[in-house]
């Protein structure tokens, strides 16, 4: 594999590009997987806001569905969150309660979902 060095039984030393010099490029066999790319896939790290630990901010766009599970006692209900900088196959189901704390923007100020 090109880029990839065996660094003992179960690790591997990638070869990783500059924008990613502060990650340590040593990985366990385990945490690897084969990738066949795909350029639409490929989220350019340009105006994403990432910070010096290579972590950033992911901001909810839009809510794209909602529903509601029964449990025994109860009812749980999640909404599938766009988020920026993802497509709408990375949108994510997210508790709603946890939502609307979170992101009170995204709700109008009288409650519609009930």
């Amino acid at each position: 594999m090109k880029g990839v060095v065996r660094f003992g039984k179960v690790a591997y030393e990638l070869d990783l590009p500059n924008e990613l010099a502060s990650v340590h490029p040593v990985f366990h066999v385990s945490m690897l997987k084969k990738c066949v790319g795909d350029p639409t896939s490929i989220v350019p790290l340009e105006g994403l806001g990432v910070k010096e630990n290579l972590s950033y901010e992911e901001v909810p766009i839009e809510i794209l569905d909602r529903k509601v599970k029964k449990l025994r006692n109860k009812e749980v209900a999640s909404m599938k969150v766009l988020w920026m900088n993802q497509l709408v196959e990375g949108a994510t189901w997210e508790a709603e309660a946890d939502m609307m704390s979170r992101n009170p923007h995204l709700f109008p100020s009288t409650p519609t979902l009930a």
